[in-house]
């Protein structure tokens, strides 16, 4: 069963950092592309970045460019998402995500974890 877990997430004051963490589990990790994408209260999911198999390729909104960083390790299942400089509108549910082979569709979502930029 393919199971995708987020953590990290939190409460943190405008200029702030995060780290979430996506442990995957349960199909061959190295193999596929994977992405975050975000959801705030009231508005429909945003793409955030994406990553490669390999991590050599990463992609960024223009929201989020400059200030978030992509990463993961194959060894691990494991995709990670740092945040700096956070801003109220970062604040959303955090998800990451498959994409399926040979597609721009994405076939499996974790449940997300909540990141809140206040002060």
């Amino acid at each position: 069963e393919v199971q995708l877990v987020e953590s990290g997430g939190g409460m943190v004051q405008p200029g702030g950092s995060l780290r979430l963490s996506c442990a995957a589990s349960g199909f061959t990790f190295s193999s596929y592309d994977m992405s975050w994408v975000r959801q705030a209260p009231g508005k429909g999911p945003e793409w955030v970045s994406a990553i490669n198999t390999g991590g050599g390729s990463t992609y960024y909104a223009d929201s989020v460019k400059g200030r978030f960083t992509i990463s993961r390790d194959n060894a691990k299942n494991t995709v990670y998402l740092e945040m700096n400089s956070l801003l109220p509108e970062d604040t959303a549910g955090y998800y990451c995500a498959r994409r399926r082979l040979g597609s721009d569709e994405y076939d499996h979502w974790g449940q997300g974890t909540q990141v809140t930029v206040s002060s």
